[in-house]
């Protein structure tokens, strides 16, 4: 089993930045990957940027750039950084983690983007 605990939703303007943080109940290492997803209303949830055990990373091309995912192994928490917000982004966003083939998700964070 992995819990899993999101923090860092908010409502910003265009242009500016947030970063959401997601804390797993055991060492990450232990954990196939993690990431984060978001779903808009009306709209399939989809991928916004993953990290593997062993730390490789993968975003979508939408966030390419933009958006940055990291982890503290400390801390079992990884992150995502968003620069250069865009109405577009917002979403609901899900952290997910992998282990063992079971999937696992958090209870998601708003992010609100206006223009």
């Amino acid at each position: 089993q992995v819990q899993l605990l999101e923090s860092g939703g908010g409502s910003v303007q265009a242009g500016e930045s947030l970063r959401l943080s997601c804390a797993a109940s055991r060492s990450i290492f232990s954990i196939n990957a993690m990431g984060w997803y978001r779903q808009a209303p009306g709209k399939q949830r989809e991928l916004v940027a993953t990290i593997t055990s062993g730390g490789s990373r993968n975003y979508a091309d939408s966030v390419k750039g933009r958006f940055t995912i990291s982890r503290d192994v400390a801390k079992n928490t990884v992150y995502l950084q968003m620069n250069s917000l865009k109405p577009e982004d917002t979403a609901v966003y899900y952290c997910n983690a992998v282990r063992l083939d079971e999937w696992y998700w958090g209870q998601g964070t708003q992010v609100t983007v206006s223009s």
